[in-house]
This record gives C-alpha cells, structure tokens and sequence, in this order.
C-alpha cells in the first residue's frame, strides 16, 4: 500500500438537464430527474459514500441568450446550463448526509453580504457545519441586465468589489462569539448580549452594520471556494481561500499554478498548507481499456456535432457572441477580446494554435481537462496518483460530463476503491464538519 499523502476528491454539479457535457440529457442513461429531490438525495448519499470531500453546484443569475442573440441554442437544444437555485437543493441534500462538504455558488457582484453571510450561515447550521461558498463576480452582461444594469463593470472593479464583499461577509460571521447563544431555560438567558457585536463595515462599495441574525456558525464560517485564473484571480484566491479550483493544463501546468498560488499566500502572511488547491478532472471510465476508448469516441462525436453549443457556452463566459465568426478560420488570425474569463481566452488560444476555430471548439473543455483520464478504475486511479505526486497538489475536482446512475456508481463502486486500496484517498470521514475534514491531510 501507497504511504504517499491522500488526496481530496470533489464532485462539480450542475442542476439542470445536463452537468458538463452539451446535450447529455438526450444519452440513453441520463435520467433527467433534476426536478425531483429525490434524485438529489440520490446523488448526495452516493457521493458521500465514495468519501468525497465535498459537492457544489455551479450557478449562473441568467439564461444564455447571446449567441445569435436568443435562447434557441442553449435552453432550446439543452446545452450546458443549471437551472434550478443551488441553495434548496443544497438543504435537502444536507437532511440525508452526515458527513460530505456541501458548497454553494454565489456571486460577489450581485449579492448582498448581508444575504450571502445569513444564507450560507443557516445552511451551516441546517448541515451541522458542512457549508461552503464557490465565490465568483459575474462575468456576463444577461446577469447585470437581470440586476437593472445594462452591462457588468470592468474586470479589476468587479474584484475590488468581491474583496469587500469577503471582508463584509467575514465580519458578519464574526459578529456573533462562538459561546454567545446560552439558551438557559432556568435562568432565563437565551444569548449573551455582550457576545454579539455590530460590525460597522464601510468600504467603497459596500456598507452593512451587523450583527449577522444567524446566530455562529458551527465552522466559525462556511469553507471559501474560488477558481483564481488571472493574476488578479490567483491573489484574490490567495488571500481569501480555503480551497482552489485550478485548470493546468498538464503536469507542467498544474505544479507551476499550484506553486504561484502558494508564492502568492506567503505574500499574504497564509501558510500555504491552509489551502488545498484542486485540479479539474472529467475521467472516462471502462470495464476495459478498450470499453473506455470506446466511450471516448462516442463522446467526441458528440461534441463534434454540438459545435453552436459549444459556442453559445464559451461566448457565455468571454461574452462574446461567437455566432458571426468564420468557423474555418484560425484561432491565431481571429482577434477576440473580452471583459469575462481572462484565463480561459489564453488557454484556448494556447491550445489551439494554428486550428480552425471548428476544429478547436469541438475538443474545447474534452476530457482532458488537467490531465487526461481514459481507462479502468484501476489505470485511472494509477494515473491520479502518479500525476499529484509529480505536481505536489491536494487533490482533484471532477467536472462530471453527465450524472447518471452509471457514471456516479462507476466513480463510487469502481475508482473510488481503486484509489482506497492505493492509499491515496481516505476510507473514512475523520471529522463531522467539512472544514476539518479539508484541513486532516
């Protein structure tokens, strides 16, 4: 058995017809139960017994409609989307779980601290201190246009907002001593007054006095998520996160990632150990090596022939409306700018090189995402291990292309156990809370 260090392992969901994989709610197994609770309950419990650190949800405040400027592509044809809010879901999956780390997409730009801090601190109450906040800004105008803004501010504004934003939302979920709530029946003391404290913040943009009226949080407060990409994003991360969403692109590129980032919580007085920073995965399992090419096919045949899907989703996070642009073209003589997702532009383009834009977009965010996956459970969990072993890194993240009853049980039944016996992942939850659970290796 491996003595090396485990690794954490974390589930990426969307609540919609499809997770991250255009039109996977048309394959033969996908079971489009993402209106009942019950599928919810379903996926949670099956996660939680595959020792998964934690689950959360992306989320978006919209409906893509800038390719071709309208719904047709993605809501008409089922593109990659959520559409129901995360925190419900996230409630009921907390009734029927005891363990896994539960998160929450909420954006900085058009949420109010004060709703952020009180939402995200019952939920940590409601699931005994397992919440997490996946913190982003906005990176698409259709939000600001629900929010009575026609377009969103530039980017170095949306991150100087989101720093007072976690400020804010820290020294709400400060307001309140851990101690502070006695519920004394006999003397008659339901909380310590002198325990909750106003807060009094004022920064450029954002104003809130306090005290939170959610009593403490059981994990002090709820584990801080973010995908730092930019420059900017990466000391934003830095400074502020508990746990980090990374895409490098390769073993060279996740170790220099996972290094810059640790460079940048030493400038901010963080021990680097504090924060666990987690490559994007999408694994493509089999039977045999053989059954997981196979599967590898048929999913590339099928992004081949979603390329207006593939757009309208990536125009969705440059902003950017791809439909105008000569698909035959190369990337390279293409001039595309944008005001969202600096990192992701520069990877594609990378990536692309001298390719048409046809060509780039159909293997755009395919299965290799960090490193690419394609095997048994056994080969696959193999590959993990050897692959975090070279980068020095904490663990994984899996953009799971579609959620079925097959892939999770491929993943809990399969690999899980694959990386159990290799002593890479744990066996069992050590903690109650999520935060210490993160914080054990």
């Amino acid at each position: 058995m491996s003595t090396r260090r485990k690794m954490h392992l974390v589930a990426f969901l969307k609540t919609g017809p499809t997770c991250h994989h255009h039109g996977m709610w048309r394959h033969p197994e996908s079971d489009n139960d993402f209106l009942d609770p019950a599928w919810y309950e379903h996926v949670a419990r099956v996660l939680e017994k595959g020792k998964f650190d934690c689950l959360f949800f992306a989320d978006t405040l919209g409906i893509f409609d800038l390719y071709k400027g309208g719904f047709d592509t993605m809501l008409g044809r089922g593109g990659q989307m959520g559409l129901l809010d995360p925190m419900p879901v996230l409630a009921i999956m907390a009734r029927v779980t005891r363990h896994i780390g539960l998160g929450a997409t909420m954006s900085t730009t058009y949420f109010n601290p004060y709703h952020i801090a009180r939402l995200l601190g019952t939920l940590d109450h409601l699931s005994k201190g397992r919440m997490a906040w996946n913190v982003v800004s906005s990176i698409n105008h259709l939000e600001a246009r629900n929010f009575g803004e026609e377009r969103l501010p530039d980017r170095d504004t949306r991150y100087d907002r989101a720093d007072e934003v976690l400020e804010a939302c820290g020294k709400l979920w400060e307001s309140w001593d851990a101690d502070a709530l006695v519920m004394d029946k006999e003397r008659g003391v339901f909380a310590d007054p002198s325990k909750i404290h106003y807060v009094n913040y004022a920064g450029q943009w954002i104003k809130t006095r306090g005290p939170l009226n959610s009593g403490p949080c059981p994990q002090g407060q709820p584990v801080i998520a973010q995908a730092g990409g930019s420059p900017r994003g990466r000391a934003f991360a830095a400074r502020h996160a508990d746990t980090i969403v990374a895409h490098g692109k390769g073993i060279g590129g996740m170790k220099a990632y996972r290094d810059d980032v640790r460079r940048h919580m030493i400038a901010h007085g963080r021990n680097p150990e504090d924060c666990k920073v987690l490559f994007m995965i999408a694994p493509i399992l089999g039977e045999t090596e053989e059954l997981a090419q196979e599967h590898k096919r048929r999913r590339a045949a099928v992004a081949e022939a979603q390329i207006p899907e593939r757009l309208a989703f990536f125009g969705k996070l440059l902003n950017v409306d791809f439909s105008g642009f000569d698909l035959e073209r190369p990337i390279c003589d293409i001039d595309i700018t944008t005001n969202g997702h600096q990192l992701n532009l520069e990877q594609f383009k990378r990536i692309a090189g001298t390719r048409t834009l046809r060509e780039a977009m159909a293997d755009y965010n395919a299965t290799s995402l960090s490193i690419e996956l394609v095997g048994t459970p056994d080969s696959v969990a193999a590959r993990m291990g050897e692959a975090m072993e070279e980068v020095g890194g904490d663990g994984y993240l899996f953009s799971l292309p579609n959620i079925s009853r097959r892939t999770i049980a491929e993943i809990e039944d399969g690999l899980v156990p694959a990386l159990q016996d290799r002593g890479l992942v744990r066996k069992a939850y050590a903690f109650p809370q999520f935060r210490d659970n993160l914080l054990e290796f």
